[in-house]
């Protein structure tokens, strides 16, 4: 490679570094930066081999558009999934981004069924058509901010074959959710049970309960709240005493907290535990 060839190479080497940040935005997480990297490497070699200065176009200009035409040919070559599907990943990006943004909260399944005019059923389709077209690596790095360099095959989960450590925490999950659900005030629990295990919808819910929509919707957030602040509280070493509780919503939560570690002890979260799924008519304590 002559001389000036690979002088005009290194002095733009920082214009790919430009173009893979501004062009890796538009991609999934799971892409790699670095492969894209190298793919604009390559395309900038091939600018300054094509250049030609009689032309009058910068050198600069010249090279951008080679090296965005070569990083955006490595990533078509490396997805294998139609452009259909893409435009459905969008799609379902921006709705969901939308409610979000209207809700104030990670919308469900229901709320992006009907925002994008479809049922539930052909909403789970083409959930299942777009992660199946993800393909990603078994060497592709983690983020683990603990322990470096770990690959996914690192941490990948066989759910064949849990780890010893992983089923017995899994079980004392399972039976703190149990045991915070059954203490749940009643129309907290009505409502978790009705629309999480029994599938009711908020309509049904309104009706049986006789309050408005809104009205379920606000249990239903109650609801989550306090089964994640009631069960996040187990794994509390110091956790507070009731007695000892200043505040009425402060002493509900101790209150709550300590009635989910009192529920059931320990050898029998560690029993095998059936789907929560099968506990719903005595968890919700009267049926629809």
């Amino acid at each position: 490679m002559p001389a000036e060839l690979a002088e005009m190479i290194e002095a733009n080497l920082p214009l790919v570094k430009y173009i893979v940040f501004q062009v890796a935005v538009h991609f999934p997480r799971h892409v790699d930066r670095d492969e894209l990297a190298r793919s604009g490497a390559l395309g900038l070699v091939e600018a300054a081999r094509r250049y030609d200065e009689d032309r009058g176009v910068p050198f600069e200009r010249f090279a951008a558009q080679r090296i965005r035409g070569a990083i955006l040919d490595s990533v078509r070559a490396a997805d294998w999934a139609p452009r259909s599907v893409r435009s459905l990943a969008r799609k379902l990006e921006n709705t969901e981004q939308c409610l979000a943004t209207d809700l104030g909260r990670v919308p469900n399944k229901e709320e992006m069924a009907e925002a994008l005019g479809m049922s539930q059923s052909e909403l789970n389709r083409l959930q299942d058509r777009l992660y199946r077209s993800v393909v990603i690596a078994l060497e592709h790095e983690t983020s683990d901010e603990v322990e470096k360099d770990l690959t996914l095959v690192d941490v990948l989960v066989d759910e064949q074959s849990p780890e010893p450590s992983n089923e017995l925490e899994s079980r004392e999950l399972h039976g703190y959710l149990r045991d915070a659900v059954a203490l749940l005030p009643e129309r907290h629990r009505l409502v978790v049970v009705g629309y999480f295990l029994e599938g009711h919808t908020s309509q049904d819910l309104a009706d049986f309960l006789g309050v408005t929509e809104s009205r379920v919707s606000q249990l239903r957030s109650e609801a989550l709240l306090m089964l994640q602040e009631g069960i996040e509280a187990q794994y509390v070493a110091d956790t507070p005493d009731p007695s000892e509780v200043t505040g009425r919503v402060a002493r509900r939560k101790a209150v709550y907290a300590k009635g989910i570690a009192e529920a059931s002890v320990f050898a029998d979260r560690m029993e095998e535990i059936n789907l929560i799924e099968s506990d719903a008519p005595a968890l919700a304590g009267r049926s629809f």
